[in-house]
């Protein structure tokens, strides 16, 4: 019989190196797969991953156990996800005016995104929110009560962020001729 996430959650917590390799080796594509969908690349969904992985001995010493510890860890990497967000915001910030260099870095980035398929390109130009909670219900398949657990918000709030997402999605797609 399988150990538990949360008996081998509480071990790692301790220490336990086995534990912690169990866990990680039963949830490592898990965590790689939500990073991918909150980032929409996979050079970056690797490195926040890698993070996360880094991260977690110290994380699971403050976990307490009172969710699931699928529902723990979907809050950890969305949290990191959005950590890395601003980090990258504020770099992005810090790096305006560098002349040339700049502006060739940024082109070659735009060429990058350009090349994705239609639906990563549009789920990156919806706000974080609506990417997270999509994420979560369509890309991990969660119930709009477990994605609000892991959002910290209501079921309420899941359910309109998804009909907002719908609704955009219409609209640009319409508007590039899809529909």
């Amino acid at each position: 019989m399988q150990t538990p996430d949360e008996a081998l959650a509480s071990a790692a917590a301790t220490g336990d190196h086995d534990a912690f390799a169990a866990l990680l080796g039963r949830h490592y594509d898990r965590i790689f797969a939500l990073s991918f969908r909150l980032t929409g690349s996979r050079a970056e969904a690797e490195d926040l991953t890698q993070d996360i992985c880094l991260a977690l001995p110290a994380k699971l010493r403050s976990w307490r156990g009172e969710a699931r510890f699928t529902t723990w860890l979907y809050r950890v990497t969305v949290n990191a996800a959005h950590d890395r967000r601003r980090r990258t915001a504020t770099r992005s910030r810090a790096a305006e005016g560098w002349g040339d260099w700049e502006v060739n870095r940024r082109a070659g980035i735009a060429e990058e995104a350009a090349a994705q398929d239609w639906l990563a390109a549009t789920m990156a130009r919806l706000p974080p929110e609506l990417r997270d909670t999509v994420a979560l219900t369509l890309g991990e398949d969660l119930s709009q009560r477990e994605a609000a657990e892991v959002l910290g918000i209501s079921e309420g709030t899941v359910a309109w962020r998804m009909s907002e997402v719908k609704k955009r999605l219409r609209a640009m797609a319409r508007a590039e001729g899809m529909l």
